[in-house]
C-alpha cells in the first residue's frame, strides 16, 4: 500500500474538463485512459483503457509499429546488417536516434552500427514493386560487409504495395547459404503503437534466432538480461556490477549485443527482464521451448538495482554467490548514499511527471523517490493493461482487431533442448515463500493515492497538466521536450538521456541524482517567460 497524494487540484476535474474538450465519443474514451490512482486494501487499482488507438489528429507521443522493432528492439545490436525496405525518410529512425552504445572486444569485430542501409524506394518501386531493388541491396550489402546476418524491415510503403519480404529472404538465403536472412513485417501502422514493433521482433528473434547456435559462455551462474538497450551505457554499468558479483552475462537483449549471443542465449539458465512491455514475449516463448525460468527486475535506482542483483543470486541459491553479490552492494552504496544525502535536501518535496515507455514510467519513480522527488503524474506511451495494473489482468484483456494483427505463435517443448532449469516443485516451493517467478505487479500498484495515471498523454493534456499542476520537472521523449521548456519548466529526455548516461545501476543512479539537482535548482528556466508574465511594468485604465 502507497501513500496518499492531495492533488492541488483533484484529479476527478481535471479529466472532466480535459474530456470536455474533445468530441463526445472521444471524451468518453479519454476518462477510461485518465484515472485518480486509488488502491484497494487487497491491493487491487482501477482498471485503465490501453493498446488502444490513438484520435486520428491528436498530437500523440507515441511511435509506430517500425520504430519499436527496428530501432527499439534489434536496434542496439552491432553485428546484425539491417536494411530499412522503404523510403528513405524511414530511414531516420535507423541510424542511433535512441544513443544506443555498443563496445566491440577488438578492433576486428564487425559493427554496423553507425551505418544506415535503406533500398530508398522511389514512385516507381512504389507502383511496380521493389522486391528487386530489395535483392539488390542484400547482394550490394553481402559484397561490401560479408555478415552473418541480414535483417530486412518494412516499412509502410511496403505493406501498401505487398512486397514479400519474407520471400526475398528466403531467396537470399539459397543465394548466400551461409548468412542467416530474415525479414520483419514491422510496417508501421501495424498495431496501435510501437509495441505491436516490439511484438513482431519478438516472435522473429525467436524463430529465426535464438537456438541456432550451441556456445556456452564459461561461468556458473549464466543468464540472459531482456528488455536493456545500452542507452548512454546503461549496460556497460549493469555488465560491470554482474560481472563484480560473479554472474555471467551470456547476451543483452539487445544492448551491446552480437548475433551469437543471441543464437545462443537458449543455453543460458535464467531470464530476467527489465523492460517488460518490449520483450515479455520472448521471456515466455523461451521458457516455454527450452525452460529457463524469468522474472522481473529494475536496475533503475540504486536500491532497486541491489533488490534485482540479490534476487538473481538468489535464484542460484549459492551461499558464495550471494555473499559476494552482498559485498558489492555494501562497497558501491558509500558512494551512492553520499551523493544521495547531499542532493537530497535540495529536491525534497519537488514535483515530477513522466511519460515514456516500457517501464520506465514505473521505474524512473523510484530513482525520484530516492531524492525525495514525489510523481503526481505518469502513464506510458504504448503500455496494456497489464502494464499499468500487473500480470494478474492477463486473463480478463479481451483480443480486439488490432492485437490479432499480431501474429502469436505456437510453441510447444522443444524435444531435444527442453530442460528446465528448475523443478515445478520447487518453483512451487519457491513461490510459496515469496519469490515471484513470471510476474509483474504493474506501474499503479506503485504510484501514491490520488496521483493520475495517463495513457498515450498527448500535447494538448500535456500542457493542461502544466496549466494546473506546474510540476517542478516533467520527464517525457524528445517531441515533447521543447514543449515543456518553453513553459519554463525543466524536461528530461529519457528516450536518449540527452546525451548523458549511464542512468542505470549504482553509477546510473549517481549520475542521476546530480543530473536532476542541477535541472530542478538551475535558474535559466525562469528566463523563458516574459518578464511582465509574473511582473507587469505598465498598468492602466481605459476610458471612453
Amino acid at each position: 500500500m502507497t501513500n496518499k497524494y492531495e492533488l492541488p487540484i483533484a484529479g476527478e476535474q481535471f479529466r472532466d474538463e480535459v474530456a470536455d474538450a474533445y468530441s463526445p465519443k472521444l471524451g468518453k474514451k479519454r476518462k477510461r485512459q485518465i484515472l485518480v490512482n486509488q488502491i484497494g486494501g487487497d491491493g487491487t487499482v482501477p482498471e485503465i483503457l490501453a493498446n488502444t488507438r490513438t484520435a486520428p489528429g491528436i498530437l500523440t507521443m507515441r511511435g509506430c509499429a517500425y520504430a519499436g522493432c527496428k530501432g527499439v528492439v534489434l536496434g542496439p545490436t552491432r553485428d546484425i546488417l539491417q536494411i530499412v525496405h522503404g523510403p528513405i525518410g524511414c530511414c531516420f529512425y535507423a541510424w542511433l536516434t535512441r544513443r544506443n552504445k555498443t563496445r566491440p572486444k577488438t578492433p576486428d569485430d564487425p559493427n554496423y552500427m553507425p551505418y544506415a542501409l535503406s533500398t530508398d524506394l522511389q514512385e516507381d518501386e512504389v507502383v511496380f514493386g521493389g522486391e528487386k531493388k530489395l535483392m539488390a541491396a542484400i547482394d550490394e550489402a553481402v559484397a561490401l560487409f560479408h555478415p552473418k546476418a541480414i535483417g530486412i524491415f518494412s516499412t509502410c510503403p511496403v505493406g501498401l504495395i505487398g512486397d514479400d519480404v519474407h520471400a526475398v529472404a528466403r531467396a537470399a538465403e539459397e543465394k548466400y547459404p551461409g548468412i542467416n536472412i530474415f525479414g520483419f513485417s514491422c510496417e508501421g501502422y501495424k498495431g496501435v503503437s510501437q509495441s505491436a514493433g516490439h511484438h513482431i521482433a519478438n516472435n522473429k528473434v525467436f524463430t529465426d534466432v535464438v537456438g541456432q547456435l550451441e556456445m556456452k559462455k564459461e561461468g556458473k551462474f549464466r543468464l540472459n538480461m531482456l528488455g536493456e538497450y545500452n542507452i548512454g551505457g546503461d549496460a556497460f554499468e549493469l555488465e560491470r556490477i554482474a560481472e563484480a558479483c560473479g554472474l555471467t552475462l551470456h547476451s543483452t537483449f539487445s544492448g551491446n549485443s552480437v548475433y551469437d549471443e543471441f543464437a545462443s542465449a537458449h543455453t543460458a539458465d535464467l531470464n530476467v527482464v527489465m523492460c517488460h512491455r518490449s520483450i515479455n514475449y520472448l521471456a515466455e516463448m523461451m521458457e516455454t521451448k527450452y525452460g529457463i525460468p524469468w522474472f522481473k527486475v529494475n536496475l533503475v535506482g540504486a536500491d532497486a538495482t541491489a533488490k534485482s542483483f540479490r534476487k538473481m543470486a538468489k535464484f542460484f541459491g549459492d551461499d558464495e554467490l550471494m555473499k559476494r553479490t552482498e559485498a558489492v552492494i555494501e562497497a558501491e552504496m558509500v558512494e551512492v548514499e553520499k551523493v544521495r544525502n547531499e542532493i537530497r535536501p535540495r529536491c525534497e518535496g519537488k514535483t515530477a511527471m513522466i511519460f515514456v515507455g516500457g517501464s520506465r514510467a514505473h521505474h524512473y519513480q523510484d530513482l525520484l523517490r530516492e531524492i525525495g522527488v514525489v510523481t503526481i503524474s505518469a502513464g506510458y506511451e504504448f503500455a496494456h493493461r497489464d502494464d499499468y495494473e500487473g500480470r494478474k489482468v492477463l486473463p480478463t484483456i479481451t483480443v480486439d482487431a488490432d492485437s490479432r494483427n499480431i501474429e502469436e505463435l505456437t510453441v510447444t517443448p522443444d524435444a531435444e533442448r527442453y530442460n528446465p532449469r528448475i523443478s515445478e516443485a520447487e518453483k512451487a516451493k519457491r513461490e510459496a515463500e515469496g519469490f515471484a517467478f513470471n510476474d509483474y505487479s504493474g506501474m499503479m500498484p506503485d504510484m501514491p493515492d490520488g496521483t493520475l495515471v495517463i495513457d498515450d498523454c498527448n500535447h494538448f493534456e500535456l500542457e493542461k497538466l502544466i496549466e494546473y499542476y506546474h510540476p517542478d520537472l516533467i520527464c517525457a521523449g524528445i517531441k515533447e521536450k521543447y514543449v515543456v521548456q518553453k513553459q519554463g519548466i525543466p524536461m528530461k529526455q529519457l528516450h536518449s538521456y540527452d546525451y548523458m548516461g549511464p542512468f542505470a545501476g549504482f553509477k546510473g543512479a549517481i549520475n542521476f541524482y546530480r543530473e536532476i539537482d542541477r535541472l530542478l535548482n538551475c535558474n535559466v528556466f525562469k528566463f523563458t517567460k516574459a518578464p511582465w508574465d509574473d511582473s507587469p511594468e505598465l498598468s492602466a485604465t481605459y476610458n471612453n
